[in-house]
């Protein structure tokens, strides 16, 4: 099952589910489009198998899910929120400074919160109370004021609990693309929002692609993945559980072991053959687990150049020299050094945030944080000081390029 992967076209399949899926998107996006609550009623009950009587969720519901939930969950909730919380506060900038660059010339950055976000929250092979810290906290942080989610039906009581916890605004038993196409368009329930965050299938994130012209978002996140680095010093039972922890998400999630070592491999899969038989997720591992292999590298500069061309949602360091390892390596979303570092502990409690950039994008994106949330804007403050210390060179590019107006908006200043 565990056995060595032509690199090219291990990187293609992870593209591939995506253009499959893009017909069906478009129909799903246009009936949301033209159709508004109707589309989102029937497409919920044809998809979900679920025959909504209201899409947004009621306070009755949240009360009973309060009620049903144990409180030592909740408290791992809010112990959960608290580091997130704080790795988050650690990323917000000033709101508003400048600086005297020149005698004169005052330049400075306005830094704003967007008004409204929707963040989507997978559902439907399991329940990802965690994925609302990760994506409704730093938007608190960073200042957003309305926080509305979007989820399937039934919706859990743990995710609901969570966005107590996480004080989401409004919330709405919804899923797939047409959740993100709902956020994204509106509808007479569900009002459209600045941004949509959030990972899902590749059905919600072909939607988040699809609709950019209409939202900003994030990135695309799709099915997890995770890479591991590893020399003869790591230990093959936590890289299979790692490897597992991770194909266990989705039939789509796609795993690889990176390693200088060629015994590490065989060793990493009779520990993945001993350690599936205890899962509770079999039929998807049946399917993820096909999408996991391995690749014997050469050095450390090999194995960062494997890295690098993957661009992981998730990277494991697990070798001697892990800063070494650490510096060579330009291209991942979230990155954990050491054997005891599991990727599991920045699912959910470390503080870093889970909702990451997936099937190689990681090359250009960054992980969720506080700045997704916020936009800025540059200030300019010139006097008449400043100005006659700028202003021949503003005249003369304005010149050069032709536009005789902009050079004489500054020459009627300075007359």
């Amino acid at each position: 099952m565990f056995g060595p992967v032509d690199l090219e076209k291990w990187m293609k399949g992870r593209q591939a589910s995506l253009a499959n899926v893009q017909g069906a998107v478009q129909d799903i996006v246009d009936r949301v489009r033209h159709d508004g609550d109707k589309a989102l009623f029937e497409l919920t009950e044809r998809f979900d198998k679920v025959k909504l009587d209201k899409i947004q969720v009621s306070e009755g519901q949240f009360k009973s899910a309060r009620e049903s939930v144990p409180e030592e969950l909740v408290h791992e909730l809010e112990r959960a929120a608290d580091n997130i919380r704080r790795f988050h506060r650690m990323q917000q900038s000033y709101g508003l400074w400048f600086q005297e660059v020149e005698p004169g010339i005052i330049l400075g950055v306005k830094t704003t919160p967007l008004a409204s976000i929707g963040a989507y929250i997978p559902g439907g092979r399991a329940a990802y109370p965690s994925t609302v810290l990760m994506c409704a906290i730093p938007a608190k942080v960073a200042g957003v004021k309305k926080v509305i989610c979007c989820t399937p039906p039934p919706v859990n009581a743990l995710t609901l609990v969570a966005m107590q916890v996480a004080g989401v605004d409004e919330v709405y038993q919804i899923g797939g693309a047409q959740a993100i196409a709902a956020m994204a368009l509106g509808t007479e329930t569900i009002g459209k929002v600045d941004k949509i965050v959030g990972p899902g299938n590749v059905y919600v994130t072909a939607a988040k692609m699809m609709l950019r012209d209409e939202v900003d978002i994030d990135f695309p996140a799709g099915p997890s993945e995770i890479a591991i680095m590893a020399d003869s010093s790591a230990e093959a039972s936590f890289i299979a559980a790692d490897i597992i922890a991770q194909a266990e998400h989705d039939p789509n999630a796609a795993c690889l072991l990176v390693s200088t070592d060629p015994s590490l491999p065989s060793r990493v899969g009779a520990q993945i053959e001993r350690q599936l038989g205890s899962s509770q997720r079999g039929a998807i591992l049946e399917r993820s687990m096909g999408n996991a292999g391995y690749v014997i590298v050469s050095d450390l500069a090999e194995a960062a150049a494997v890295i690098d061309r993957v661009a992981p949602e998730h990277l494991s360091i697990q070798m001697t020299n892990e800063l070494l390892a650490l510096n060579s390596v330009h291209n991942a979303g979230s990155i954990f050094i050491g054997k005891y570092a599991a990727v599991a502990c920045g699912d959910y409690a470390s503080g870093t945030n889970h909702v990451l950039p997936t099937a190689g994008y990681a090359r250009v994106y960054s992980g969720l944080d506080v700045h997704h949330f916020c936009k800025r804007s540059s200030i300019q403050m010139i006097d008449r000081k400043g100005l006659e210390r700028i202003g021949a060179t503003v005249e003369r590019l304005a010149r050069a390029e032709g536009l005789d107006a902009h050079a004489r908006s500054v020459e009627m200043r300075r007359d």
